[in-house]
């Protein structure tokens, strides 16, 4: 059986304790709102360390039993029912343990930028890239986390050419990071008289949405150019320059937000720049770790085919962790847990593997 090392349990629960110690002596705000994130972050695998150790006891005295003359058959009996019971429960603790002390991605718990594009496939690609966004936003839903449209642009005949969106909750990123990708459908569009099965595609990016203290911007790297927003035509016409494009001049990126006030765009293409630089910084620190650390899921190339949509079979498949699951109506619908955990249980079975620990 398994097990982990003691002193590395113990280096934990001594920190969480001193952690609580120094929280309760009322520190400044700024100093208990550091001590606190850390706390937080600890709780789960204390509370999973404390059980190992409980079950470590039990076991032990259960094993105990065995070894004592006068105990009676019953007695030896229902200790060698528990002993098996404790291993198989000190089995799942253990694996849960080291995911748990798996190093953290720091922006996990952050929200995310998302960001759909239509791809290959004409005016079934826009269809498509309205329904991925559709998707996700029901996903947010469920999740109770809170979606606002940044900037979007419709298809011809309906869904959209491009849509970025900002979606913010308690763990977004950790949940959406891994649909970074080429998503496609195989579907027979609406237009389609023959009923031939069209292919379309569609591209995601997920960034994680960054905060001051993330990176920073500075005045001179970007410049701002104000347009006359697109309208509808007639009198919904923008008749002001109230569109914003910004320019970062070291990297090239160009982000443009055009909504009514043009107060309201410079915050959000502001928004969405600096996402889009800090996670062209976190790539680049990614490049430079071992190559090890790269799991097939977090590669994080958004030219790969992740997944196809197939609605004449009902099914969605997950190319990189070979998954299919005949639930095509129900994902679509906003259902996507058992993908997003499969999808994480790969990722930290990779993470395991690069330091040499069974999954």
């Amino acid at each position: 059986m398994a097990t982990l090392p003691k002193s590395s349990l113990d280096e934990i629960l001594n920190r969480f304790a001193l952690l609580e110690h120094e929280m309760s002596k009322g520190p400044e705000h700024e100093v208990y709102t550091k001590l606190a994130a850390e706390y937080s972050g600890l709780e789960e695998v204390v509370a999973a360390i404390r059980t190992y150790q409980k079950a470590e006891q039990e076991l032990a005295e259960a094993r105990a039993i065995l070894d004592e003359p006068a105990a009676g058959r019953d007695m030896r009996e229902l200790a060698e029912i528990e002993i098996d019971e404790l291993k198989e429960q000190l089995e799942t603790l253990t694996a849960e343990i080291r995911i748990l002390l798996l190093p953290k991605d720091a922006a996990d718990e952050k929200g995310a930028i998302l960001e759909i594009r239509a791809g290959t496939g004409g005016s079934e690609a826009g269809l498509f890239a309205g329904d991925l966004f559709r998707m996700y936003q029901r996903y947010a839903e469920m999740n109770r986390w809170k979606v606002e449209i940044i900037s979007a642009s419709e298809g011809e005949v309906g869904g959209y050419r491009e849509v970025i969106a900002a979606i913010r909750g308690v763990g977004v990123f950790s949940r959406l990071k891994f649909e970074s990708g080429v998503h496609r459908v195989q579907r027979v569009p609406e237009t389609e008289s023959g009923g031939r099965i069209h292919t379309s595609a569609a591209t995601v990016a997920v960034l994680p949405e960054a905060e001051d203290i993330d990176v920073e911007v500075k005045t001179e790297d970007i410049r701002i150019d104000t347009m006359r927003a697109s309208g509808a035509g007639g009198q919904h016409v923008n008749t002001t320059d109230s569109a914003v494009r910004i320019t970062h001049l070291p990297t090239g990126i160009v982000v443009t937000s055009s909504e009514k006030s043009q107060h309201q765009n410079r915050a959000r293409a502001m928004q969405v720049l600096k996402a889009r630089l800090f996670d062209m910084e976190r790539q680049r620190a990614d490049d430079e770790r071992s190559a090890a650390r790269k799991s097939q899921v977090g590669s994080g190339d958004r030219s790969e085919r992740i997944r196809t949509y197939n609605f004449p079979q009902g099914r969605v498949t997950d190319h990189r962790i070979n998954l299919t699951l005949y639930k095509l109506d129900r994902v679509i619908e906003g259902e996507m847990d058992e993908l997003v955990d499969a999808l994480i249980a790969d990722h930290q079975a990779h993470l395991l593997a690069a330091v040499g620990v069974d999954a």
